[in-house]
């Protein structure tokens, strides 16, 4: 099976959906593109159970689980998907070749890929898109990635009897969100910091259109586990009180409730009961140290190398919703960090029919579905 950047599918326009299939929950979204840009026809969000002890099936049984519900909730029929992957089995690289024959590109391309990634390309899939033909040579992106991410992919997808027709990165899908959403400024990159549970990718892209996508183990689960060990809480109560909507990023502007939950009460809720009181601001801030570190690092390298400036990061994905995470990242990152949510009011992707798709899901929880989002542009 073969990685592709940017394919037009001979397909309808409502037969394929972008499918987001992450570690704690899944996202699916479906556009139709008309003259005044893209209309969300369906959107859905389902979270992904934990793996219980002696559970037949474990946590694969609990994905596919979420998968079917997930489109169930937004009333999708089909089952052609787009589906992605992302972490330390897949890499994104451009390459710059002196002119070559068409039949010698794919031979280039593969010495390439086998030289520049760190993992065995040889079981693996790779593709490439060429981006210009300069004066005595050519630019493109390579895309490879692992057999075994890639049929994990497609067997988590199989047993919700979804069919995966194409694959792509996380990392492009943002970028081809984003790129919809705001244009770039000449002189500038765009970057894009989607923060999940299991990873982290930062992408951005730069005026030469060549996109730089590094994914990062640092993210969510990490930052959450952090915080337990600091207050001699359990994972799973941190994480409760992290995805409480009540100290998510949408109520962390107003000053009341951001005082207000500084301090969490072990009284509070049923499943708080037994928590240790702790500083939520102090211990985040803290735990995701080496998240910006990693990031920070990554923009110096980039701005050095593009002779680029990156002046605001859009932030998104699960964990982006934790209340003052923004904040945080605002206040020590290299660049200015916003949530982004593609669905904002003045985005370009608009609702079709509310009848069907529920505006808490875009508004709530818009800035975890960026990359189905990004995943669905592929089929139009």
């Amino acid at each position: 099976m073969k990685m592709n950047w940017k394919r037009s599918l001979n397909l309808r326009q409502d037969e394929v959906v972008g499918l987001d299939i992450g570690s704690s929950s899944v996202k699916v979204v479906r556009l139709r593109r008309d003259n005044l840009g893209y209309a969300v026809t369906a959107a859905g969000i389902a979270q992904i159970e934990p793996n219980q002890p002696r559970q037949v099936g474990g946590a694969d049984a609990n994905t596919a689980k979420a998968i079917s519900q997930c489109l169930r909730s937004a009333e999708v029929q089909t089952k052609l998907a787009v589906c992605s992957v992302c972490g330390p089995e897949v890499a994104v690289r451009d390459f710059k070749f002196p002119s070559l024959l068409p039949e010698e590109l794919e031979g280039a391309v593969a010495l390439e890929a086998g030289q520049s990634c760190p993992f065995d390309v040889a079981d693996g899939a790779i593709d490439y898109q060429v981006v210009s033909h300069e004066q005595g040579g050519i630019r493109g992106v390579l895309v490879a990635a692992t057999n075994v991410v890639i049929r994990k992919k497609l067997q988590l997808a199989k047993k919700a009897s979804v069919d995966c027709i194409l694959m792509d990165v996380d990392g492009l899908a943002l970028l081809n969100c984003l790129s919809e959403y705001e244009p770039r400024q000449p002189g500038h990159a765009a970057a894009i910091l989607n923060v999940g549970r299991s990873y982290t990718t930062l992408a951005i892209m730069g005026d030469n259109e060549l996109p730089f996508i590094r994914d990062m183990a640092c993210a969510g689960d990490q930052i959450i586990e952090q915080i337990a060990m600091q207050t001699g809480n359990t994972i799973e109560a941190v994480a409760a009180i992290l995805s409480d909507p009540e100290f998510t990023a949408e109520h962390a502007e107003n000053a009341e409730t951001k005082n207000k939950k500084r301090i969490f009460s072990a009284l509070s809720t049923p499943i708080q009961s037994g928590v240790k009181k702790f500083d939520l601001h102090d211990h985040l801030e803290r735990a995701c140290g080496r998240l910006i570190t990693d990031v920070n690092e990554t923009l110096r390298f980039y701005t050095a190398q593009e002779k680029l400036s990156i002046a605001k990061a859009y932030v998104c994905g699960g964990f982006a919703l934790v209340g003052e995470f923004i904040e945080i990242l605002n206040r020590r990152l290299a660049a200015k960090a916003v949530l982004w949510n593609p669905f904002a009011e003045n985005s370009k992707f608009k609702i079709q029919n509310s009848k069907f798709i529920s505006t808490d899901i875009l508004q709530k929880n818009g800035p975890a579905m960026a990359v189905a989002t990004g995943l669905a542009m592929r089929s139009i």
